[in-house]
């Protein structure tokens, strides 16, 4: 757990659907279980509907503002925050931890070799548990991690997805990709992957899913109430 005493909110921004980036945003609206209303990946089945990034991370890698993405940015270092912990961010916003963010290629659009060197340092994932209205300047205390840790592995969060596939029912690729905050782009890793983790049976493309008893994915996440 950090110190609550410095924990605070710096700045906002929303990823707006179909826009080129993030905007920044005087306050910002968190929808219980679906992520940021307005924000393009506020999605009630998805592991990645907030983004929390830290601000010494700017500052060490000279990035211009919103280069990394984030919703929420922290005078905190995010990439020591742990999943499954909660943070409670003003009086009732509350967010579960899901994973750290990978560090993507087009971050080098910003700064030349900046995805080879944040490492950790991109951010962390959220999940909305107790909605709100989230401001500038709110303080942020850790609860402490009262719910299921996730990897930052994509593959690890794949298999941990397909565990949770009730007996007799199928994912489709793009479902599983979906649950486990992957790109659509991942699917093509999927074939090699499942049958590496002895799960070829669970995911399928979608053509080969008709006919077959297809999961939502409803209740993966056990957060449902956990405010």
């Amino acid at each position: 757990m950090f110190d609550t005493d410095s924990g605070r909110v710096l700045a906002l921004a929303l990823r707006a659907p179909h826009s080129a980036g993030s905007t920044p945003a005087a306050q910002l609206e968190a929808l219980p279980g679906t992520g940021v209303n307005g924000d393009r990946h506020a999605d009630p089945l998805s592991p990645r509907q907030v983004l929390l990034a830290s601000a010494a991370v700017y500052a060490g890698l000279d990035l211009p503002a919103h280069a990394l993405g984030e919703n929420l940015l922290l005078d905190l270092d995010t990439s020591q925050l742990l999943s499954g912990a909660v943070l409670q961010i003003g009086d009732a916003v509350r967010l579960r931890l899901m994973f750290q963010c990978e560090a993507c290629g087009y971050l080098d659009a910003h700064r030349a070799g900046v995805a080879a060197r944040i490492g950790r340092r991109r951010g962390v994932l959220a999940r909305v548990l107790a909605g709100g209205v989230v401001h500038p300047g709110d303080r942020i205390r850790d609860l402490g991690r009262p719910l299921a840790a996730w990897s930052d592995d994509w593959r690890e969060r794949v298999a941990q997805v397909l565990c949770a596939v009730p007996e007799g029912m199928v994912l489709t690729y793009a479902r599983l990709a979906r649950l486990a905050g992957v790109q659509s782009t991942y699917c093509r890793a999927f074939p090699r992957l499942l049958k590496s983790l002895g799960q070829a049976g669970k995911a399928v493309s979608g053509q080969a899913a008709a006919g077959l008893h297809t999961w939502d994915g409803g209740g993966l996440f056990g957060d449902e109430g956990a405010a």
